[in-house]
């Protein structure tokens, strides 16, 4: 309503949060799946000619079945986005706010330098995906708590040139899914799938009130599908917290990172961390149930971009922190930050 806001002055604003439920009903698959290949908060998955590539670090990596990760190339800040163009060449976005090319350094506009995440059209233009003007990609939780909306959305054409700016005034784009001329973006701090035309950057919300923070999409099969990755939970502390200005802003002055009330790639690590007495457990049985600051969460978008099923690793799981999956020969390919891992679940046998 028109009026909701004026009127929550008064009556106070009650903290809600989407239920899991319909397409997003929970589930033990992602911890029932494959471990594929072991590597440390591996972060970006892409398909480059016949092999599948992963960035851990400062490296990235090549992985094969039954086979240690080999590393492909090395930089010297860590890799916070990846793609493949259509005639095969590796486009790396770093940690420093610079972008390789083919192994070549291209030139950006003074208003990107945090790059989230790249993708590619068929016709091979390049969209770029800037998370934030005010934070690097390693400070999101600081984005967040300040609530930041400073992201903003490129692209560079086929014929090469400069990068040219769509849009801006993004709350933390963190994926990118190319349609026809139109890009896809997930809006992390919004909770919501944004479709943006190419020509004039106007916006149209495709999917919103998501139960966590939106990632990185990648595209599924060939029915102009794609896969959604939420590479944390919402809560109700968390969104307390995020109306409660001076708390907040006290919290960032006062309390070390890891420790604030805010999403994580992975939790139960340290006994400082918050939500601990929201970890429920009977008989010494973690409750999948709890409510978490991290979680583990796929979903499979029709060529609506609407929610088909999802696979979870819950509150007591250990696959959690996914930001990236990439499709491959019938496998889907799932890289876990918080599980130091990247599963491999069988499409086909298992029956999505």
């Amino acid at each position: 309503m028109i009026l909701d806001p004026i009127l929550d002055m008064f009556r106070g604003k009650a903290v809600t949060i989407p239920p899991l439920d319909g397409a997003f009903r929970p589930n033990t698959l992602l911890d029932d799946a494959l471990a594929f290949a072991g590597l440390t908060e591996p972060d970006n998955l892409v398909v480059s000619g016949d092999r599948l590539l992963a960035s851990s670090g400062n490296a990235i990596y090549s992985l094969g079945a039954g086979t240690e990760p080999e590393i492909v190339d090395t930089f010297p800040s860590p890799v916070t986005a990846l793609a493949s163009s259509p005639s095969g060449e590796l486009t790396v976005g770093l940690e420093s706010g610079k972008l390789l090319i083919g192994g070549s350094e291209v030139l950006l506009p003074a208003g990107i330098g945090c790059i989230t995440a790249l993708a590619y059209a068929s016709d091979g233009t390049l969209w770029l995906a800037n998370g934030s003007a005010e934070h690097a990609p390693s400070q999101w939780a600081a984005d967040l708590m300040k609530k930041g909306a400073s992201g903003s959305l490129w692209k560079r054409d086929a014929a090469g040139g400069d990068f040219r700016k769509v849009a801006g005034d993004i709350a933390f784009p963190y994926g990118l899914h190319p349609v026809g001329g139109d890009v896809l973006v997930s809006e992390s701090w919004r909770h919501q799938l944004v479709r943006f035309d190419g020509a004039t950057g106007n916006r149209s919300t495709v999917l919103t009130h998501l139960p966590g923070y939106p990632a990185r999409l990648s595209p599924s099969g060939d029915d102009g599908g794609a896969w959604l990755t939420l590479f944390a939970p919402r809560n109700r502390l968390i969104e307390f917290v995020l109306q409660e200005t001076h708390y907040r802003l006290d919290m960032i002055d006062q309390v070390p990172p890891a420790y604030w009330i805010a999403p994580t790639l992975a939790s139960s690590r340290s006994f400082l961390e918050p939500l601990q007495c929201g970890g429920i457990r009977t008989m010494g049985i973690h409750k999948p149930w709890s409510p978490s600051r991290s979680y583990g969460l796929v979903v499979r978008l029709d060529q609506n971009m609407q929610p088909q099923f999802s696979l979870h690793s819950r509150a007591n799981g250990t696959r959690h922190g996914i930001c990236s999956v990439a499709e491959k020969d019938g496998q889907l390919f799932i890289a876990s930050r918080g599980g130091d891992c990247v599963l491999a679940v069988d499409l086909v046998s298992g029956g999505f």
